[in-house]
């Protein structure tokens, strides 16, 4: 794999199509449009490709990756060949490290403006003009707060397989991963490989969720050979798979060190005179599946809808074309379904936005179809637990950054009528800090609506013209014309 360039140009020239993101969705697009004869520029706030997905070590310090502990490897090889050979024949333009705070539609096109994700000092933020873009910004964890989860030792079950790609080493030696969804197995598979020991493996539901699912499933083999290997390496280091079991609370000090367990019923509520603690526990990984970026297109004005797991994602249609002429969207933004779906939508997204006759064909479109009918048996058989909020306790910490408890979001509720995440932002601050909601936006929502989130209240999270932290003096180099 080849070094990639950045760039010290403040202002690039228009492109055909700009591309946010170059994760599996990314680099499809990217790669596809190229290949179409379109000149393309990919941002990503990383130093490298691949995205959350295909994170890997620094290729400057392992400039030979051998794709221990990933999932379609090869396929990130041969897109990765492909964008390094857009790149070197002038197709491409890969502008690393940097990220994109604002989005302007404008009579032409796009303007896209972009500050350092990281060594301010090093690098200028830019501001790219492109005819048409591709966003596949891809997604994050989405987090349920319980008593304890702000101690030193708790992650989200993302970010420890994001340490363990980077790092080649466990987070923790001892470690509790919960949750719900598949997600958790390929976690737990990477902190043993990585030398740690997994203590519990936790899923609130009980599987029979997916007997409705089985015709979707059986579309996709791939992910049934996926769970047997996962299954298999369970079996051989003896990890326990509990179902119908939640931590509903992290205990410790100074660091974790206990986790508290209890069965669940149907409805997530803890099963009084089960409670039991598990002691010796250093490192505890929470994955509620994930909350899609969709604060560009949701600022662009793309319409969006909420997907069977709950989260706010885009509408496009078949040619990944949102609601608003000239943007198309990729990956997570229209509905978290892993990275062979991301991939087939990136490249059909790429081929759509170059202008090319063809956006693909049928293959894709049959992979989409494929892929987003398990996505929706997935997400139905894992649902977010309906009664999480009664593990909580007044003082628990709903928003880190803020220091907002829920007892301070259900007064706001009840007492002064708060009842989307907007509204609480204003009452309590939950919301306002360095995130901006993108960890609490969620679970503020659910516990303002007193169930679940609405759409009305997940928008208002998304929604906001300033996407990520700026610097002022960004703000002030602004064009009083643009």
């Amino acid at each position: 794999m080849s070094t990639l360039p950045g760039s010290s140009d403040p202002v690039a020239p228009i492109a055909d199509v700009a591309v946010i993101g170059a994760g599996p969705a990314g680099l499809a697009a990217s790669t596809a449009a190229a290949e179409a004869g379109a000149s393309v520029v990919c941002l990503d706030a990383n130093d490298q490709p691949g995205g959350q997905f295909w994170r890997h070590a620094a290729e400057d310090v392992h400039p030979e990756q051998d794709g221990t502990g990933h999932h379609g490897w090869a396929t990130y090889q041969d897109l990765r060949r492909r964008f390094d050979a857009g790149i070197t024949a002038g197709r491409i333009g890969f502008r690393p490290g940097q990220q994109v705070w604002m989005v302007q539609r404008v009579e032409d096109g796009f303007i896209l403006r972009t500050t350092p994700s990281h060594d301010t000092d090093a690098r200028d933020g830019l501001t790219v003009r492109a005819r048409r873009l591709v966003i596949a910004a891809g997604g994050y964890d989405r987090q349920l707060p319980v008593p304890g989860w702000d101690l030193p030792g708790v992650m989200a079950a993302g970010g420890i397989q994001g340490f363990i790609k980077t790092n080649h080493q466990a987070p923790g030696k001892n470690v509790v991963i919960a949750g719900t969804g598949p997600f958790l197995l390929p976690v737990a598979a990477n902190v043993v490989q990585a030398g740690g020991r997994v203590l519990a493996v936790c899923e609130s539901t009980n599987l029979t969720g997916w007997a409705a699912g089985l015709g979707a499933a059986a579309r996709v083999p791939a992910k049934g050979l996926e769970g047997a290997e996962y299954a298999a390496l369970f079996l051989r280091n003896r990890i326990p798979y509990r179902l119908r079991t939640g931590v509903i609370a992290v205990l410790g000090d100074q660091h974790v060190e206990a986790v508290q367990l209890a069965r669940l019923d149907a409805q997530g509520r803890p099963v009084p005179g089960t409670e039991q603690t598990l002691e010796g526990v250093d490192t505890v990984g929470f994955g509620w599946g994930f909350t899609p970026q969709v604060e560009l297109p949701v600022s662009l004005g793309a319409q969006t809808r909420i997907d069977t797991d709950g989260s706010l994602v885009c509408v496009v249609d078949d040619r990944q074309q949102s609601t608003v002429p000239g943007l198309y969207l990729a990956g997570e933004v229209t509905g978290v379904g892993g990275a062979v779906l991301a991939v087939a939508e990136g490249e059909i997204a790429g081929r759509a936005a170059s202008g090319a006759e063809s956006d693909g064909g049928a293959r894709l479109r049959r992979t989409v179809t494929a892929h987003r009918a398990f996505a929706q048996a997935m997400h139905t058989a894992h649902p977010v637990p309906q009664h999480w909020q009664d593990w909580l306790e007044e003082d628990t910490i709903v928003c880190r950054c803020e220091e907002v408890t829920a007892g301070d979001i259900t007064a706001a509720r009840d007492e002064l009528g708060a009842e989307d995440a907007r509204t609480v932002k204003s009452m309590t601050r939950a919301g306002m800090g360095w995130c901006q909601g993108r960890v609490c936006g969620f679970a503020a929502s659910c516990i303002a609506s007193g169930a679940q989130a609405t759409q009305d209240s997940l928008r208002s999270v998304a929604k906001r013209p300033v996407a990520h932290p700026v610097a002022l003096s960004d703000l002030a180099a602004l064009d009083t014309a643009d």
